[in-house]
């Protein structure tokens, strides 16, 4: 049986011969030729390698791929074309990964970034790194430029807060470009993902502040549509409650916080935030606990409530302190593995093998000096 590959380097070894294509003539590019066969990218690629590899075209970064202007014998060279599948070729790494990420902060980012780069550097991978700063228009440029570029051979993105999805990522997605999501996925979407089981995460955490005896626990959050991560906090604080006495436990939720979102961490912002919490107080003075869905809100939760003894906050990834510990009750990602799986599972995709849509990292609960 022809493969998809084969038939299409078939196809550009015939133009050669025909005269179509001579030395030096461009060849149509991996999305050309994608659209032409009606195969994905991995597949038009993997022909272009194909020829490459039997010294018959060239590839330039940046600028696409050629016909060699000194060719080989053709009569020596045979169809379908198996060349890029010698084992030897398998195991080579690609040149560039990229990484496109919000921002990275001493709470969270900085060592997932950090895990990924040692990755890439062990498998001898280059990393270019475009950070979004939370805006999903900024998403979207990043990643259409890096895939038009044809510098890069995969993606790995950690996806914006969003009201929907990001078009481009959607259109990688569909055209079987190589990529992982990291810290969340898209549900719905078909696309390999590496992130914490936030349901049982979000569960643990609020089932801790339960057995210490806080019976009225409040989570917040910003608005949790279409925002993976914190829909399943959400679902894991409310499951914590489900296999409880009816009654006797009750549980708040304020997700209307937006101060924390990209590009509206002002001093404006924060303020209107400050007020709602203190608001959300009056309204609910029996709440003893909260369950922040990130480390800068139980940082309001702090400042706007003023920290009574018997007030406990909890949160997700509250950085480290080596002289004072941890200031809050939290969920600790485990942000190298999460970088570890993402890379390997890039890499595995570029060897054509076949990976899961979804791994899970684990977890830890870490409690605070403070509470």
């Amino acid at each position: 049986m022809v493969l998809l590959y084969e038939q299409i380097s078939t196809h550009v070894l015939e133009e050669i011969r025909s005269g179509v294509l001579g030395p030096g003539d461009r060849v149509a590019s991996e999305m050309e030729l994608a659209a032409q066969f009606d195969v994905s990218r991995i597949t038009s690629k993997r022909a272009l390698e194909v020829l490459r590899e039997a010294g018959l075209i060239e590839r330039i970064r940046g600028k696409g791929s050629f016909v060699v202007k000194h060719l080989p014998d053709l009569e020596g060279v045979t169809a379908p074309l198996k060349g890029a599948l010698r084992p030897a070729r398998r195991n080579q790494v690609p040149g560039s990964i990229a990484l496109v990420i919000p921002d990275v902060s001493e709470a969270y980012g900085l060592e997932l970034l950090q895990s990924i780069e040692e990755r890439c550097a062990e498998a001898g991978a280059n990393l270019i790194v475009r950070r979004t700063r939370g805006r999903q228009a900024d998403e979207e440029r990043a990643v259409e430029s890096l895939v038009a570029s044809g510098e890069v051979d995969g993606l790995i993105v950690f996806p914006v807060h969003g009201d929907f999805y990001n078009a481009s990522l959607l259109r990688q997605v569909l055209d079987g470009f190589p990529l992982v999501l990291v810290d969340r996925h898209l549900s719905g979407i078909p696309v390999s993902a590496v992130h914490t089981d936030n349901v049982a995460a979000s569960r643990a955490l609020t089932e801790r502040l339960l057995d210490r005896g806080h019976r009225q626990i409040a989570f917040v959050s910003p608005p949790p549509l279409n925002t993976s991560s914190i829909e399943d906090r959400l679902e894991g604080f409310r499951t914590a409650f489900a296999e409880r006495e009816p009654g006797r436990y009750q549980a708040h939720q304020l997700t209307e916080l937006r101060s924390t979102l990209p590009g509206s961490f002002t001093p404006e912002s924060v303020s209107s935030d400050l007020e709602l919490i203190r608001a959300f107080r009056r309204r609910f003075p029996e709440v003893t606990a909260f369950v922040a869905c990130e480390y800068n809100l139980a940082r309001m939760l702090d400042r706007a409530l003023g920290r009574p003894r018997d007030l406990v906050i909890g949160c997700f990834d509250s950085p480290g302190d080596p002289i004072a510990g941890p200031p809050f009750l939290h969920v600790r990602q485990d942000q190298r593995e999460m970088g570890r799986q993402a890379v390997d599972l890039l890499l595995a995709q570029l060897r054509g093998e076949s990976v899961p849509k979804l791994s899970l990292v684990p977890f830890r609960l870490v409690d605070a000096d403070r509470n």
